[in-house]
């Protein structure tokens, strides 16, 4: 086994939006960090996010402003829509206005886009390292150092560091290394994504705004990412049999279309001019909001530590938080653990609040009947005014 002895590194288990962010950060700050893909590439799957303010400022303060407004979309509002007549429910204004009241836009964004831009940001570092198809197996540490076995198509090594973050996922295997195995619970909700080419779509079929048609056990989002060119689909729906909880899972387009009979023209346009091979579907996994997320010089980042349902937009923008967060503990001078522990309760209530609300909107979105009915009413007295606090905190500051 070979030793790579730089004590003041350190190392990040996972390459996607929460550990490029993360490296990001840290090298501002000042430290060295390696990035550890499992997957032979970055950026591989996936397709459209949403990064509200409270994301766009940390992506900003990191000089990728003009990266971003590149490949971005900036929709001029959000909409929720009734499922079966298309009545808009309620809406919020975004563009100019969410700059204006937050300081940051509002964008929609191919992942593979933003992690490209992540990517190359983090290739112009001499302090960060991104290593593919290599896969953290293990750590151990002490009182000075971590060392972390690193598996590769060569073998094991072992990298000695500061600390490990694992910002690998829902399924972390950091996080079984802390704690032991701990199965996250299927919610009976299955996820359906796909892109869609606009250019296929009939002209003026799609608002540029992100669309939340709610409906009985299910619900619909579509967007626009690429600058317009592609039309991001996100599908949910209540059901059993099926927890397969994977990215790369192919869905069958009788089924989507089935799962959607009924529903407005628009949806079944949509549905109708999606390329049967383009449909991916994947079961939702879920745990309850953790009391610890690390121990020594490890801790989680995003799903690995707070996994959030897709309900609320704020998966990626809440991983991109704990980024700047979790640096600016670590810049503050003191040793690893303890700075870890400081992140850790500066982060726990804030991403504890957005699993829960995530998990109520699961079940608000897809009310029927009288209680539908209700739920409409006070959506459009509140409007925007749920989302006000999530869109204005500051992870910048956050540990001031």
């Amino acid at each position: 086994m070979a030793i790579g002895a730089r004590a003041g590194r350190v190392h990040i288990a996972g390459g996607g939006i929460g550990g490029l962010t993360a490296a990001l950060c840290l090298a501002r700050a000042g430290f060295e960090a390696a990035v550890f893909e499992r997957m032979p590439e970055f950026g591989q799957v996936g397709a459209g996010i949403q990064i509200s303010p409270n994301g766009a400022r940390v992506l900003h303060h990191l000089g990728l402003a003009e990266a971003l407004e590149a490949c971005a979309s900036l929709p001029a509002a959000t909409e929720i829509r009734n499922w079966r007549s298309g009545r808009v429910v309620s809406t919020s204004p975004l563009g100019e206005a969410a700059r204006a009241t937050y300081g940051f836009p509002y964008y929609h964004v191919h992942r593979s886009d933003l992690l490209r831009v992540l990517i190359e940001a983090a290739g112009r570092d001499d302090r960060i390292e991104l290593h593919t198809a290599c896969t953290v197996r293990s750590f151990e540490q002490d009182d000075a150092s971590i060392h972390v076995a690193v598996a590769d198509e060569a073998g094991e090594t072992i990298h000695a560091g500061m600390a490990l973050v694992g910002a690998d996922g829902i399924q972390s295997t950091v996080r079984v290394g802390l704690f032991g195995p701990e199965n996250p619970t299927f919610t009976g909700n299955v996820a359906w994504r796909t892109l869609v080419p606009a250019e296929r779509l009939p002209e003026g079929l799609i608002a540029p705004v992100a669309s939340l048609w709610w409906g009985p056990g299910r619900h619909f989002v579509h967007y626009f990412v690429q600058g317009g060119a592609l039309v991001n689909c996100v599908c949910v729906v209540e059901k059993a049999g099926w927890e397969v909880e994977s990215w790369t899972a192919r869905g069958e387009h009788a089924e989507l279309k089935a799962d959607f009979a009924g529903w407005h023209p628009h949806i079944q346009t949509l549905i109708d001019h999606m390329a049967p091979g383009s449909l991916y579907k994947w079961a939702l996994y879920d745990r309850a909001p953790a009391a610890s997320w690390g121990k020594g010089a490890v801790t989680l980042l995003g799903d690995a530590g707070h996994p959030m349902l897709p309900f609320m937009a704020q998966g990626a923008a809440a991983a991109i938080e704990d980024a700047a967060v979790l640096a600016s503990c670590l810049a503050a001078g003191k040793q690893a653990a303890q700075s870890f522990r400081r992140y850790e309760d500066l982060r726990r209530r804030r991403t504890a609040k957005l699993q829960r609300q995530a998990r109520r909107n699961s079940k608000l979105f897809h009310l029927s009947g009288t209680a539908a009915w209700l739920r409409d009413r006070a959506a459009k007295r509140a409007s925007g005014r749920v989302l006000d606090a999530v869109f204005r905190y500051d992870a910048l500051r956050a540990a001031c």
